[in-house]
C-alpha cells in the first residue's frame, strides 16, 4: 500500500520575534494542493512574492538557512521545515509578514503544536519518496555526511566540542511523527557566550535570550536546566532534517553526520539531489536479485536479534536474500565515519582485511537460523579459516556485497564458503568454520 501525501486541515498562525533580526513576525500555515510542496509567501512585500522551499533558493547559511528569490528573503527557515518533516506534511503554503520566521523557544515544538492544532489531512496523491539505492557521501575537513540505503528515515549524528559542558555527543533516531515530537522537536538552538558579542557586532541574534536558546559559558551552561542531557546533538538532528527538506521530497535512507552545520547540510542536500533526484546515480544491482525473492530477508533489527555484536562492531547493515541453512546475501556499507578509519589510515583510508573477514563471518552466522526464524538457542563462534584471499582494497564509499553458502552443517559445527564483492568484483573470499554453542536466552 502506497503512502499518501498530506496537508493540514485549516489555517493556523504563530507569532514571535526572529532570532537574528529581532523583528516581530507572524507565520500562518495554510493547506496546499497535492504535489505543490512547501512555499513561503512574504505577505509584507508588494505582490506577496513566493519563495519555494528548495535548496536552489538558499542564499545564505551564515548562522541559519536563508531562502531568497528576486530580492525577497526569508531568514532562519530550518526549524519550521523540521516541524514540517516531523509532522509528515508534504504540501503547505506558509505566509510570513516579515523577513524571518519567529523563534519561539528556539526549538521546533511551537510549530509542531500549531500544526497539530490544524490537523493532518490525507490527500489523493501518492508520496514520492527519494529512495536511496546507493550511498552518497560528502566530506569537507573533519565534517562528514553520508546517506545509506534504508527502508525508513533514520538520522545518526555526532558532534564534538572542546568544551566541558558539551564534549562529544552521539544520537541516532528513526524519524516518525511520534519520535520527532518526543525526542527531537523540543531541543533548542545553542550558542557560546564568547560568540554572542561577535554575532551581535555582525547584526545577528538580536532576538536571542536564555528563554529561546541554550547559552554555554566558559565552564558551564547558563540556563537553569537542559531538556535532554544531549540536547545539543538532538538540535543538530533537527537542523539537518529542516535543511534536507529543501531537496523537495521525503527521503528513505540512513543519514549519518559528523560535526556538520547549515553550510554543509546545504552542500550535502545539493549532492543528494544531483546524485539521486536528477537520475544521475548508477543503480546498484545485486546478483540474483533481478526478480523479487519469496525467501525472507532480514532488517538490521532482525540481524541484531541473531548477532550479539553492537556498534561499532556490528558490520552487517542488511540481509538481502536468505535461504535458511543454505545461503545468505548481505551488505555492509563502508562509510568514512567508520571508527577504524581514524587509525587505518587517516590519509589513505582502507578497510582492514581482518574486518572484511569479520563482516563475512557475521553474514555467514545468519545461516544458523532455521526456517522459522529461530537459531534454536545456538550462537555461531568463529573457529577457523581456510583459503582466505584478499584481491582488492575496500575504501570509504564502497558497498560490500557478501554471499555465503553452507558447505556442511552438523549439530555443533558448520563450514561455509563466503565471497565479498564490490561493484561485482571479488575483494575477498574464504572458507570458514564455526562452532555452534548453546546460549542462555
Amino acid at each position: 500500500m502506497m503512502d499518501k501525501q498530506h496537508t493540514i486541515g485549516k489555517p493556523v498562525a504563530f507569532s514571535g520575534i526572529g532570532l537574528h533580526t529581532g523583528n516581530l513576525t507572524t507565520i500562518t500555515f495554510k493547506p496546499a494542493a497535492p504535489d505543490s510542496g512547501v512555499t513561503f509567501y512574504r505577505v509584507d512585500l508588494p505582490g506577496k512574492p513566493a519563495i519555494k522551499a528548495e535548496v536552489d533558493n538558499v542564499i545564505d547559511v551564515s548562522r541559519g538557512t536563508t531562502l531568497g528569490i528576486d530580492g525577497a528573503e526569508l531568514h532562519t527557515v530550518e526549524h519550521v521545515l523540521a516541524a514540517v518533516v516531523g509532522s509528515s506534511i508534504d504540501n503547505l503554503d506558509i505566509e510570513v509578514d516579515g523577513n524571518e520566521t519567529p523563534l519561539g523557544d528556539g526549538s521546533a515544538m511551537p510549530f509542531i503544536e500549531v500544526l497539530k492544532e490544524a490537523g493532518l489531512v490525507e490527500q489523493d496523491a501518492e508520496r514520492k519518496y527519494i529512495k536511496v539505492d546507493q550511498p552518497v557521501y560528502y566530506r569537507e575537513g573533519d565534517v562528514t555526511l553520508s546517506i545509506l540505503p534504508a527502508d525508513e528515515l533514520r538520522v545518526t549524528m555526532t558532534i564534538a566540542f572542546d568544551h566541558v559542558a558539551i564534549g562529544t555527543q552521539y544520537g541516532s533516531f528513526t524519524i516518525t511523527p511520534e519520535t520527532f515530537e518526543r525526542e527531537i522537536a523540543s531541543a533548542r538552538t545553542f550558542c557560546f557566550l564568547r560568540e554572542v558579542k561577535m554575532l551581535q557586532d555582525q547584526g545577528l541574534i538580536r532576538g536571542g535570550t536564555l528563554e529561546s536558546a541554550v547559552v554555554i559559558g566558559d565552564e558551564s551552561i547558563l540556563n537553569d536546566d537542559l531538556r535532554f542531557p544531549d540536547e545539543m546533538v538532538r538540535h543538530k538532528v533537527l537542523d539537518l532534517l529542516g535543511d534536507l527538506f529543501l531537496i523537495g521530497r521525503p527521503i528513505k535512507g540512513h543519514i549519518i553526520g559528523v560535526k556538520s552545520g547549515h553550510a554543509m547540510h546545504v552542500k550535502f542536500t545539493k549532492q543528494i539531489k544531483k546524485a539521486l533526484l536528477n537520475g544521475n546515480a548508477k543503480s546498484t544491482t545485486l546478483e540474483g536479485l533481478a526478480k523479487p525473492s519469496p525467501e525472507p530477508a532480514l532488517s538490521v533489527d532482525a540481524i541484531m536479534k541473531v548477532l550479539p555484536h553492537r556498534f561499532p562492531f556490528l558490520l552487517v547493515d542488511r540481509i538481502i536474500r536468505f535461504s535458511p541453512r543454505k545461503s545468505v546475501l548481505g551488505i555492509k556499507n563502508v562509510t568514512i565515519n567508520e571508527p577504524f578509519f581514524q587509525g587505518h589510515w587517516p590519509k589513505n583510508p582502507v578497510m582492514p582485511g581482518v574486518l572484511i573477514i569479520e563482516a563475512m563471518a557475521q553474514v555467514s552466522s545468519v545461516l544458523i537460523i532455521g526456517p522459522d526464524g529461530d537459531p534454536d538457542g545456538r550462537q555461531a563462534f568463529f573457529m577457523g579459516i581456510d583459503n582466505a584471499k584478499f584481491r582488492k582494497t575496500v575504501v570509504p564509499g564502497d558497498q560490500l556485497v557478501i554471499e555465503s553458502n553452507m558447505l556442511r552443517l552438523r549439530r555443533n559445527a558448520c563450514r561455509v564458503k563466503a565471497v565479498a564483492k564490490v561493484d561485482g568484483h571479488i575483494v575477498a573470499e574464504a572458507e570458514m568454520m564455526f562452532g555452534l554453542h548453546e546460549v542462555s536466552q
